[in-house]
């Protein structure tokens, strides 16, 4: 790696967080502003959407986990930090927003700020951080920024914006061309009107923060990373002071007490590159090696001036499920991974980079109870862990609850759903049967936004029935408001469930002869075993079917037989469709190459 030969003061350093609600252009915006920083080499291949490093962000087209990034413009350095739009990554969020000092608020110049921007944004205020919106896609059509600029000023003194964040400064740009303007009267030019708003209107660490690069030194771990070589890698903001290599520091736990470590290794960053370093001093933000058990909050201190910073507090997890190994009779044949150990060792690790994740041991040996900030939350873990290659099964998600002044509290969220407008109805109908509350609605270009408080049970399974609702074409997004009182039973709509009853493959001659009985979730020779969902019954008992009966064989030559039997096609049993699905009676196997819906004591006595 190459070494960086200056330092940059604290003076020329901006720390900024990108934040958005999802597919507003924010990874987008960031590809361009690399290009034109001269991150990119004359030679040097361009990545598209280069922010959205894992496999599942690009599939999903959403950021997951927060990126770090800088670009140099003149004599200054911006520190760029890509955060997640979901409230269900409401940790990395908080971790990002904890090393910056401004904000970069970009919304779609035709839908002005949504959802996720509310929750994103609320983070953002609460930490005093200086906001610059930029209103990006003004190419589109039916673009009207001033609408746009004029929601934003209503959403923030919705969420309590105090007069100098109400007093922000805004960008016009259109992040696909890299292109930007100060007024909209202005020409579009290069991105130098949204690089000079930045350095003018965040403030640097010296000036919001009193970095004083001769104070005793302080940095604060943010971010965990591990490399096979170096161990696990800490990444923060330098509060106060100067680190170098070789340095003996001291390291104040979160438990508070200290030891000493020495510093191996010291990165900065330039472009997506970590780029070795001897010494960085405060206000930059850095990667730090050579702490092996450093953990998200703790603080790297000077020997003789060992004073922690405050601990990073974060939300506490609302929704929680059991990790088992896989009982099942197909257990082992797919996965790499399947005994308690690897799954335990698996969720620890995990635990420590994401810090918004509980794990603890469950009721039996072979079980964890896994807690995290939501469906979607959860979900991406098992995603993760299935393509790694682990086996293993989980039980229906159930929220938390409290006891609060003598009364049972459990968790409430608030839901902002945009839906066309032929979809409207049927999503209040549904929400008013799961208690959902509604407090706003607002329609415009054919499509409306609807604001609801709702239990967090309330929203268990709602997800995939919200696709089929809008046809794919409804958004939604939840944030944790505050635990209220329990609201009593609350309905669910599914019939009961077709189970298979023998072991093998099912044929088309046993699940046509069976349509009658309901919807299937598999297809002709899929291997099945007893206690097997198989699909959903028409009625709202559970009812066991024998679906690998083969036709028998006659000599008698029928005149149909060379007509082929047309099946209905089955419903595909997705993760997001199996943790919404399952009854608390159930379980969600899952494999690198299948997911299973099974009973959890079928054929037990």
């Amino acid at each position: 790696m190459s070494s960086i030969s200056t330092l940059t003061s604290a003076d020329n350093i901006r720390n900024i967080a990108i934040i958005a609600h999802v597919d507003h252009g924010k990874t987008t915006l960031v590809d361009s502003m690399f290009n034109q920083s001269g991150v990119y080499r004359e030679n040097e291949t361009k990545v598209e959407r280069a922010m959205d490093s894992h496999d599942l962000e690009r599939e999903r087209g959403i950021t997951i986990l927060s990126k770090n990034c800088a670009v140099t413009v003149g004599d200054t350095k911006i520190n760029i930090l890509d955060t997640p739009g979901h409230a269900d990554f409401g940790g990395e969020v908080e971790r990002v927003l904890t090393m910056v000092q401004g904000a970069l608020l970009i919304v779609d110049a035709v839908e002005g700020p949504m959802p996720q921007t509310r929750f994103v944004l609320r983070k953002a205020l609460s930490h005093h951080l200086k906001i610059v919106v930029v209103v990006n896609k003004i190419d589109r059509d039916a673009a009207n920024p001033a609408r746009a600029v004029d929601k934003v000023v209503d959403l923030l003194i919705e969420l309590g914006a105090d007069e100098d964040q109400l007093d922000f400064p805004v960008v016009y740009a259109c992040g696909l061309q890299g292109t930007s303007k100060a007024e909209m009267s202005d020409e579009l030019t290069d991105f130098t009107p949204l690089f000079d708003s930045i350095i003018k209107h965040i403030p640097s660490p010296v000036v919001a923060g009193g970095a004083d690069a001769n104070a005793p030194l302080q940095l604060q771990a943010s971010t965990l990373d591990y490399n096979d070589y170096l161990g696990r890698i800490c990444i923060g903001r330098i509060y106060r002071g100067t680190i170098n290599v070789g340095q003996t520091v001291a390291l104040v736990g979160n438990n508070g007490k200290t030891t000493q470590h020495r510093v191996t290794k010291l990165f900065g960053f330039e472009g997506q590159k970590r780029i070795e370093i001897e010494q960085a001093m405060a206000g930059d933000i850095v990667a730090v090696a050579g702490l092996p058990e450093i953990q998200i909050g703790e603080t790297i201190c000077a020997l003789d001036s060992p004073e922690g910073l405050p601990k990073i507090l974060l939300e506490e997890p609302t929704l929680k499920m059991t990790f088992l190994i896989n009982t099942s009779p197909l257990a082992g044949r797919e996965g790499k991974f399947v005994t308690s150990r690897q799954i335990k060792d698996r969720l620890e690790r995990e635990t420590r980079s994401n810090i918004s994740l509980r794990v603890e041991d469950g009721p039996t040996a072979d079980s964890f109870i896994v807690s995290g900030r939501g469906e979607l939350h959860l979900s991406i873990l098992i995603e993760t862990m299935r393509r790694e290659g682990y086996e293993f099964q989980v039980s229906k998600p159930e929220v938390f609850t409290k006891e609060i002044d003598g009364k049972l509290c459990e968790p409430f969220e608030e839901l902002m759903l945009d839906v066309p407008d032929d979809g409207v109805g049927a999503c209040i109908e549904r929400l008013a049967a799961r208690k959902g509350d509604m407090q706003h609605m607002e329609a415009s270009h054919g499509r409306t936004m609807l604001r609801f408080v709702i239990p967090s049970r309330g929203l268990l399974g709602f997800r995939s029935e919200f696709i089929r609702l809008t046809r794919g074409q409804g958004m939604m997004t939840a944030a944790f408001q505050d635990y209220q009182p329990w609201v009593g039973d609350i309905g669910t709509h599914r019939n009961g469930v077709l189970v298979s009853a023998e072991q093998g493959e099912t044929t088309a001659y046993a699940l046509k002869n069976l349509e009658d009985r309901g919807t299937f979730f598999v297809a002709p020779r899929t291997t099945v075993y007893p206690g097997m969902i198989v699909g959903e019954n028409n009625r709202q008992q559970d009812l066991k079917l024998n679906v690998c009966r083969p036709k028998k064989l006659t000599n008698m030559r029928s005149a149909t037989a060379d007509v082929m039997e047309v099946l209905s096609t089955p419903i595909e049993v997705t993760l997001e469709f199996g943790l919404d699905y399952i009854a608390v009676d159930e379980l969600m196997e899952v494999t690198p190459d299948s997911i299973r819906l099974r009973k959890a004591q079928f054929g037990k006595h």
